[in-house]
């Protein structure tokens, strides 16, 4: 499938996956793993966020992995990468949805009032802005909004009078 249509998403689904099958998949092209024991509702979720660009993987696969990692106990558990500098604005590699989404939550709009400005469902604002706080390592949205802040060209004029 690769060969013919490299640009395809691929996303297996199955009962369940063990690491070796989830390690091959993923190296040759395999960018969202999904149970079939979810609901509707996950699986949607998990479709539109590899059509986002993200990588899915279910939390039992990812606690496998964790347990087969030696852990050093002397390391406080959290994320030590340093913040990105107003270049790395490129290197986070933003879509133009995410960056208009991120200019809303630098301006402090709610889901709702930004999925009425671009006119799709608050589960889709919700989905960008997962991708965006994942993307620029954020871990919520006042972060978000205070790297924009920085980082963002600002408009002059706010837009989202609806």
């Amino acid at each position: 499938m690769r060969e013919r249509s490299p640009e395809t998403l691929i996303v297996a689904l199955a009962d369940q996956f063990d690491l070796g099958f989830v390690r091959i998949a993923h190296e040759v092209g395999v960018t969202g793993f999904c149970l079939t024991g979810n609901g509707p509702d996950v699986l949607i979720k998990a479709l539109e966020l590899v059509m986002l660009g993200e990588n899915v993987l279910p939390y039992a696969v990812l606690r496998s992995i964790m347990d087969a990692a030696p852990q050093k106990l002397e390391q406080p558990v959290q994320d030590n990468t340093p913040e990105p500098n107003p270049s790395d604005l490129e290197e986070c590699k933003l879509s133009a949805r995410e960056t208009q989404i991120l200019g809303c939550l630098r301006e402090g709009a709610p889901n709702k009032l930004i999925a009425r400005k671009f006119d799709v469902t608050e589960a889709t604002v919700k989905v960008h802005v997962k991708a965006i706080l994942r993307k620029i390592g954020a871990a919520n949205r006042t972060q978000a909004a205070m790297w924009a802040s920085q980082r963002l060209p600002r408009t002059g004029v706010s837009d989202l009078n609806v």
